[in-house]
């Protein structure tokens, strides 16, 4: 392998794909403030190529990385004792972050201060979709999710019922246009999957593989959110397209999914109702569907994409570390 990474335990889908990348993986566990304090298997199993590691061992051993990666700025300041290259994962627009926190500050003098600590950390910033980095000011670096059809079964649709996977609905209510949503699929047959404590009967998949036994039974997928705010996709929508299922939502400009070809799109609750009800009672309609949302996910989703734009992140990240090093040796020479 190519070194070793330390990464911290949050948004495990997403560390989940580092397993892709020919390098070791330090991720460092028991953080207060996370829904976890260890890895959540829930979500995913922990990377092949990965060992857990609480703080305090990782700052004990001082051990060479060819890369932090964070995913706030509090992840940055916990290993700001460490001489390694430093790279922040943007998640979240800056617009969804602020909502979902209640935060009362000015999002812009935010993003300015935030632009202004990462200058002086020497942190280069990679983000997931070109939505979430524009809205912090950070365009230069994308790295796309990407999932593999090959690692979810066939889907089987023997359920007629719609699916839809999100953690605290009613916290990120606006951002995931719930109201919407409602609208649009009360009374039809929807089962809801997450972490959603305060709504009775919504539980989280047991594990990976849980995930996607449901997946492969349900006849097609939901993804709504403010086009302002968040996606028009998510993790686990590209996971349902990789399992076949066609997917409904709202209109998003980044959208995957092509209206009438791999799933529904539409502004209008009851329009939407009615393709979820073509759905529900025409199995081989989306079957049809499904695969196209299938090959859709593979062409514009590949792990491809994701390994070689991280691994350009990484690049980019460790020359200016080294670039401030230079600058460092040269003043403590004069």
């Amino acid at each position: 392998m190519n070194g070793r990474l330390l990464v911290f335990n949050c948004h495990e889908s997403w560390v989940h794909q580092l397993r892709l990348l020919d390098r070791s993986v330090d991720i460092v566990v028991d953080l207060p403030g996370r829904h976890t304090r260890g890895w959540d298997e829930s979500i995913r199993p922990v990377p092949s190529n990965a060992r857990l590691i609480p703080l305090s061992a990782v700052l004990a051993a001082g051990e060479d990385y060819d890369c932090i990666v964070a995913h706030n700025l509090t992840d940055l300041l916990d290993v700001r004792s460490l001489a390694a290259p430093r790279l922040l994962v943007i998640h979240l627009t800056l617009e969804g972050m602020f909502l979902e926190q209640n935060a009362k500050s000015n999002p812009m003098e935010f993003r300015r201060a935030v632009t202004h600590f990462l200058a002086q950390a020497n942190t280069h910033v990679v983000a997931v979709s070109a939505l979430k980095g524009r809205s912090w000011g950070f365009a230069e670096h994308i790295a796309p999710l990407c999932v593999d059809p090959a690692d979810y079964l066939p889907g089987q649709g023997d359920l007629a019922a719609g699916l839809r996977v999100s953690n605290f609905v009613q916290r990120r209510a606006r951002t995931l246009f719930w109201d919407f949503h409602q609208q649009a699929f009360a009374g039809l047959p929807v089962t809801l999957v997450g972490n959603n404590p305060e709504l009775p009967g919504v539980v989280p998949s047991r594990d990976w593989n849980d995930l996607k036994h449901i997946l492969s039974r349900h006849r097609f997928f939901i993804h709504t959110a403010d086009p302002t705010l968040e996606d028009g996709y998510n993790t686990a929508t590209l996971e349902a397209m990789a399992a076949g299922l066609p997917i409904l939502g709202n209109r998003n400009p980044s959208s995957p999914i092509t209206d009438g070809i791999d799933g529904f799109l539409s502004d209008n609750p009851s329009e939407l109702r009615q393709a979820a009800g073509l759905l529900l009672n025409d199995p081989a309609l989306a079957a049809r569907m499904g695969a196209a949302a299938r090959q859709t996910v593979r062409k514009r989703f590949a792990s491809a994409a994701f390994t070689a734009a991280f691994t350009s992140a990484i690049a980019v990240a460790q020359s200016k570390c080294q670039l401030t090093t230079r600058k460092k040796i040269r003043v403590a020479t004069h």
